[in-house]
């Protein structure tokens, strides 16, 4: 069937979704010298990306080799093949290893997108054969909001819980220990500092997710591309079964929008649907849960499968152990669980778990230890006074006590003993649990799920402590709170090739359709390499697929300088 277009609107590439995945094609395209329009579904650009961590998995980029990193296409392929397997084509793992740093040096060399190494932030499985334990992870570089002017009216913005503090990634792993370190009271003073220098020079900085966003938003004003706020997708417009533009609402009335080289799908998965999440995911499962930003709906999948493009991976997600206080956004468990004299225990009371595991491979963890006698969704947290005094936990400073209202509404429980504890949670074998875990604190090594023996684990732990992911649960009160399997998102959608074009069920392309970010089946497989795993795909692939469209128009590049943008 084919629709009329309206002239009026009419760009060489059209994104759908203003996060990292479509920023990275919007600002490639107008790199590449083409018309782009971002449409964007929520009142507020920046996506899930605005709400993370901001770092990128990209083997082999320019920041790893000026940190002198051991490191090889080779070597990063051989990690990958360990861990993502055969689950995704080696094309396209092959396809990742070339696009990633390619896109990096370009975006270093031509736009304000800056990141920098995070010294020693292992990949999440440091052991296996291609695996670094000094880590493959950059992360965005600190920036003054201020730059954005008026734009920064419209950014998404986290809301994290950091008092005022603007903190790196690398900041936060010595601020965990802020009570146990020199190295964290030295970190508290340089991020002390820093807040005391923006105040008086009149700066608003930003890190992590947020500094990556606004350094994209700002380079794509200053490249000339446009992007529409509150313009949900609601059709893809074909000719001659090729996608030639999209229909999205704006203002109240529905548009239509050509796309002469191609339509770039950078919307997001679907884990604000509950309907689809029950169809496709393990159960029980819960849009409450999720840190994905609003607006995820799905709208990518279910287009794309009406052209008839392959999906996969719809049962999986990018896990995140989260907290969820009623009426409050969940609160990611990452460093939290590498703290010594803590564990997760199921409703029996019973361990199941290395609880300082990648966060990714915990919630698998959760579904698969998961039993009708014994349920996992929710797990308990158990920890004691002296742990809880000790390490930042659900994002309280050492000692400073759990809010009121977690308290008086039970989601907190605090008991004098372990075993009054146990009562309340209804968890009869957590005294058993404790005693022989403490048994392993005393000792060395956790016999049961090897806790600390990665170089991953014990990113998190105490230095200060023989063995820093190991303490003795032994000191009341003690407190239990419940753990869900949150997502930062979902990870499959539509299948895409090494350059980002969506494919049919029969391996062809569905001609001028693209797809990257969490729409799209994730290039990591079934698991989560290393920190900035979703990030970083996300932007090579928007890059990639933005790339493929301008060599089949044709134009010349922009010359835009370093100079204009940095």
């Amino acid at each position: 069937m084919t629709d009329t277009i309206p002239s009026e609107h009419a760009y060489d590439v059209v994104v759908v979704g203003s996060g990292a995945a479509g920023l990275a094609a919007a600002v490639t395209a107008r790199l590449r010298g083409l018309s782009v329009l971002v449409v964007e579904k929520t009142d507020k650009y920046g996506g899930s990306t605005a709400l993370s961590g901001g770092a990128i998995w990209v083997p082999g980029n320019l920041h790893l080799d000026a940190a002198g990193l051991d490191d090889s296409r080779e070597r990063a392929r051989t990690y990958l093949d360990a861990t993502v397997g055969d689950r995704v084509p080696a094309a396209r793992k092959d396809a990742y290893l070339e696009h990633g740093p390619r896109m990096v040096r370009e975006f270093h060399d031509r736009t304000a997108i800056r990141f920098m190494y995070t010294p020693g932030y292992p990949d999440y499985f440091p052991e296996a054969p291609g695996g670094m334990p000094r880590g493959r992870s950059v992360e965005p570089r600190i920036v003054d909001f201020k730059r954005l002017g008026a734009l920064r009216h419209d950014m998404r913005r986290a809301g994290l819980p950091t008092y005022g503090l603007i903190m790196t990634s690398y900041d936060f792993r010595f601020l965990n220990m802020v009570a146990r370190t020199w190295a964290g009271r030295r970190a508290s003073l340089r991020v002390g500092a820093r807040a005391v220098g923006a105040l008086v020079g009149g700066r608003k900085l930003l890190s992590l997710g947020e500094a990556l966003i606004a350094r994209m938003r700002l380079s794509l004003d200053r490249l000339g591309g446009e992007l529409w706020l509150s313009a949900p997708l609601t059709g893809l417009v074909t000719e001659g079964g090729a996608v030639v533009g999209i229909r999205c609402a704006q203002g109240g009335r529905e548009v239509t929008v050509r796309a002469r080289g191609g339509v770039v799908l950078a919307s997001g998965g679907f884990s604000h649907d509950q309907g689809l999440r029950a169809k496709h995911l393990p159960g029980p499962t819960s849009t409450a849960w999720t840190h994905a930003s609003p607006g995820q709906t799905g709208d990518a999948l279910r287009l794309g499968e009406e052209l008839g493009a392959a999906t996969d991976l719809l049962d999986k997600v990018w896990g995140a152990p989260s907290l969820c206080p009623p009426g409050e956004r969940p609160f990611f468990l990452v460093a939290d669980r590498g703290i010594p004299g803590m564990v997760i225990v199921n409703a029996a009371g019973e361990r199941y778990a290395n609880e300082a595991a990648p966060y990714h491979s915990f919630v698998d963890r959760m579904y698969a230890a998961d039993r009708p006698d014994a349920t996992t969704v929710p797990s308990w947290l158990v920890l004691d006074a002296r742990s809880k005094a000790r390490y930042l936990f659900a994002g309280l400073f050492p000692g400073q006590p759990f809010p009121k209202r977690w308290l008086e509404s039970g989601f907190v429980r605090k008991a004098a003993t372990v075993e009054e504890l146990a009562r309340q949670i209804s968890a009869p074998g957590l005294p058993a649990a404790i005693r022989r875990f403490n048994g392993f604190a005393e000792a060395g090594a956790d016999e049961d799920f090897g806790r600390g023996e990665s170089a991953y684990d014990r990113y998190y732990g105490d230095p200060t402590l023989p063995h820093p992911n190991l303490a003795p649960i032994d000191k009341g009160p003690f407190y239990a709170v419940p753990v869900h399997p949150g997502d930062i998102g979902t990870k499959g959608g539509l299948v895409t090739d090494g350059d980002g074009r969506v494919l049919r069920e029969d391996g062809g392309p569905v001609p001028g359709l693209y797809a990257s970010g969490n729409c799209a089946a994730a290039v990591m497989g079934e698991t989560y390499p290393g920190p900035g795993a979703t990030i970083g795909p996300a932007m090579a692939f928007g890059w990639a697929a933005v790339n493929a469209i301008a060599g089949a128009l044709g134009p010349e590049s922009d010359p835009e300088s370093e100079s204009e943008l940095a």
